[in-house]
């Protein structure tokens, strides 16, 4: 399915190859060029070896997903040839510079059937002639690539020079490697007419993953700690935090295991400090316990949770929203939490601020959900949103000294007792992990056991009393109402926009859930009222969110469409729903 008004590039190449580099350069010279860009990465699970692609899909419009197929397709190896040539559209083109390259029977009958173009750029041995190094193949045919889709170089090479700004060196040589690959002729490339209207308003966007959002909306919290043990696709959370710890003055320190992580992040909280973790599933598997611990000694507790497929390993540098049950009932027994779920950078953003202070005022232990396909992806964005104000939740300085030793864990009616820092002030209580009374010290007696347990579980009450509603987009009187989570927010929207730029008929609205649980679902059931079809989209197996809200609620929704392959939703999928319902 051809979507109006975008065009779509995807580079692909073998590991090593510089990838994610020349995406990353794509998207920014894109944005340069006054045009909206989205860039969506994908790469093995290796230390060495396999291949990556990185794809851009570009419009004079914004937009914030993936195509399923690409316009062209420019190949750097044989392997990345064989894995992607069938992602290729009608009428598209491969360019690539594989010396020797043999096709496959089923290759050249989807060349054929698809009427691609094929073109072999002899890039190595045009580099060598233009003095050029053999790493440089890769920017040699991005400049065959930006002559053929008609854009300024202007832009490009300003990109370029501050990618390379660090190794002047090699600034001059790669820019020659681009005006030798603008000036590559070949009888089956032709200039494409894009007819896209260039916005120099948008030329200081931001270029911007969701974990780059989520860090710096870490330090707008005022985060002083984050630990971490590096598991994809959390990771660049941890390096990206790090790089700029010089600057924050955060405290960044990578963990020998995440049991350890998530100890040190409680210990630290305990003592006062604004502080975080990340991981994935299966390194939140081993926090469990200490999540748990967090419960029962109401010591704040803030975890990125970014999710990939599992079980186990499965599939560690793709994509899934499987974990969100995971989220709400990891640790064990029962104790009030909080699960937030992103969607793009801007979510990111605030919702980490939200996390930290809903941590502190309630102190609970709190869940950010993100996943590979918002974490990794390369969003545009005029600004990140306005910070919102710091609430540690902690006794104003002039009480201090009214306190007692048992109003620590005192039962109030919303659950939150006084909160105060070890060494504030002379009473002093216990965090204990047992059973306990109000200043911590144990107990086992069936009256106050009982009432403590009480008190802690009306938080989720109070919780959810100030939790906002979930996003309608659309009319509240709709055909279909899509409801969803997560990266699902991304092709839906797009899908809709689309929809409506094509001329459907069709009442359209996505409703979006962020604030996960304790949950909502009055909104829901008032507008499936109104709405002739309900459809869950969820980027899992099982359909998670509708699960919870069949539990919550007894809500059963018309239609669930789910996907877990490792691949978020494209915008060209939801269509297909849209155009199927039609049909």
């Amino acid at each position: 399915m051809h979507i109006q008004n975008r065009f779509v590039v995807k580079v692909s190449g073998a590991s090593g190859q510089g990838i994610n580099s020349v995406g990353e350069t794509i998207s920014k010279a894109i944005k340069e060029t006054g045009l909206h860009s989205f860039g969506y990465r994908e790469y093995p699970s290796l230390i060495k070896g396999g291949f990556a692609s990185f794809q851009i899909d570009f419009s004079d419009a914004p937009l914030v997903s993936s195509s399923a197929q690409c316009d062209i397709l420019l190949v750097l190896s044989v392997g990345a040839f064989n894995a992607y040539y069938n992602s290729v559209a009608q009428g598209g083109t491969i360019i690539h510079s594989v010396i020797g390259l043999q096709l496959s029977d089923a290759q050249q009958q989807y060349i054929a059937e698809k009427e691609l173009k094929v073109v072999f750029v002899p890039a190595q041995q045009l580099v060598k002639e233009a003095g050029g190094h053999p790493l440089m193949v890769n920017t040699f045919l991005l400049g065959v690539l930006w002559q053929l889709l008609g854009l300024a170089f202007e832009p490009l090479i300003e990109v370029l020079k501050r990618t390379f700004a660090k190794k002047p060196d090699v600034i001059e040589p790669n820019v020659t490697m681009l005006e030798s690959g603008k000036a590559f002729q070949d009888e089956k490339l032709h200039a494409i007419e894009l007819g896209f209207t260039p916005d120099q308003t948008i030329i200081d966007d931001l270029i911007i993953s969701g974990n780059e959002a989520l860090a710096l909306g870490a330090v707008a919290a005022g985060v002083r700690a984050y630990y971490a043990y590096p598991m994809t696709p959390a990771s660049s959370i941890l390096g990206y935090l790090a790089a700029i710890s010089h600057e924050t003055g955060m405290f960044v320190k990578q963990i020998e295991d995440e049991i350890s992580v998530a100890e040190m992040t409680v210990g630290s909280s305990f003592a006062g400090t604004r502080a975080m973790c990340g991981t994935s599933g299966g390194g939140f598997d081993l926090m469990s316990e200490t999540v748990s611990l967090a419960g029962i000694t109401e010591t704040p507790f803030v975890c990125v949770l970014a999710q990939r497929p599992g079980p186990a390993t499965g599939l560690p540098t793709w994509t899934n929203s499987g974990d969100l049950l995971l989220a709400i009932f990891a640790g064990h027994g029962e104790f009030s939490r909080v699960v937030l779920a992103a969607s793009d950078p801007a979510s990111a953003y605030t919702l980490t601020q939200v996390a930290h202070n809903l941590a502190e005022e309630y102190q609970v232990p709190v869940i950010l959900l993100t996943e590979k396909q918002i974490a990794e992806s390369h969003f545009q964005l005029k600004d990140l949103p306005e910070n919102i104000e710091i609430k540690r939740g902690l006794v104003s300085e002039d009480k201090l000294d009214s306190l007692q030793k048992m109003d620590r864990y005192a039962s109030t009616e919303s659950g939150v007792s006084l909160r105060w820092l070890p060494g504030q002030c002379a009473p002093t209580f216990d965090a204990n992990s047992d059973e306990h009374l109000g200043d911590g010290s144990l107990t086992e007696d069936a009256g106050p056991a009982k009432e403590i347990f009480e008190k802690r579980m009306r938080k989720q009450t109070a919780i959810k009393a100030v939790f906002p509603e979930p996003q309608l987009i659309g009319e509240e009187t709709c055909d279909i109402l899509f409801v969803g989570w997560g990266s699902a927010k991304l092709a839906v929207t797009d899908a809709l926009i689309q929809y409506q730029k094509t001329g459907g008929t069709k009442k359209l609205s996505y409703l979006h859930y962020e604030y996960m649980f304790p949950l909502k679902t009055d909104r829901l059931q008032q507008l499936a009222n109104t709405a002739q079809k309900v459809v869950f989209v969820e980027n899992n197996g099982t359909g998670q969110l509708a699960k919870l809200i069949r539990m919550e609620s007894g809500y059963e929704p018309n239609d669930i469409l789910l996907k877990n392959d490792g691949r978020p939703f494209y915008i060209t999928e939801i269509l297909s729903y849209i155009s199927g319902e039609e049909a």
